[in-house]
């Protein structure tokens, strides 16, 4: 696996291949990136289809987080119907992998007020949260970032506008929402990887989340799964 620290990677087959966690040999996952990208004849009209594919088609859902490798391959996001910011960026590098557009993940520590008093409980009494992801994609010889995590639904709910993408400009999260108040900063980037370094961010998340993290997700995801809470595009933003 290559990390590149600063900067972008030198294109080469290493980001165009199925890894472990760009598992585009799949079948779920070629065949969603097959039919997302219908009709599409250039690589930048290939990489906006799959990015409004994944970004509106898979829920924002952060009691998604789970401590196994598994849930973090696209193959996993693709066959579930909500996930959160990495395995949906994870799922657009593979998809653009498919479809022959060099690609590979890059992760930025971030805080946002994308958040509720539920989720605050779970996660600690912080708004930073460590390794958000995106995609970034080759495209006309420029490398393009472009973070799919938000969909629209929960962007109108919270009263966010929703990133957009052309495919030859960046497409990262806003720094206001619709009122102009503060919504996110980047606070620091942690580096692009050809594939998806899972013990770097578990162990990452373990130290800096509340040790009992996982347990508590899980709990909250039973209480949704049971629908016993509200699912979290249901819930009231914290302002």
């Amino acid at each position: 696996m290559e990390f590149i620290e600063n900067g972008f990677p030198e294109p080469s087959d290493e980001y165009l291949r199925p890894t472990e966690f760009f598992d585009h040999d799949h079948a779920a996952v070629a065949d969603f990136a097959d039919a997302a990208v219908e009709g599409a004849s250039s690589d930048v009209e290939k990489s906006v289809k799959l990015f409004y594919a994944i970004r509106d088609s898979i829920r924002y859902d952060p009691y998604q987080m789970q401590a196994t490798a598994e849930h973090y391959k696209a193959s996993y996001a693709v066959t579930h119907e909500s996930s959160y910011c990495i395995p949906k960026a994870n799922l657009l590098v593979a998809c653009a992998r498919r479809v022959g557009i060099a690609a590979a993940v890059g992760l930025s520590d971030v805080t946002h007020h994308m958040c509720t008093e539920r989720l605050q409980k779970v996660i600690g009494d912080t708004d930073l949260f460590p390794h958000h992801g995106y995609a970034t994609m080759l495209l006309d010889g420029e490398w393009i970032k472009a973070a799919p995590a938000f969909n629209i639904q929960l962007c109108d709910k919270f009263d966010v506008t929703p990133t957009e993408f052309d495919g030859r400009h960046d497409a990262l999260l806003q720094q206001f929402n619709k009122h102009g108040q503060k919504h996110m900063d980047y606070v620091r980037d942690n580096g692009i990887w050809s594939d998806f370094p899972y013990e770097r961010v578990h162990n990452d998340f373990v130290d800096f989340y509340p040790k009992t993290i996982f347990e508590d997700l899980a709990r909250e995801r039973a209480l949704n799964d049971a629908k016993k809470a509200r699912r979290f595009e249901d819930e009231k933003p914290m302002t």
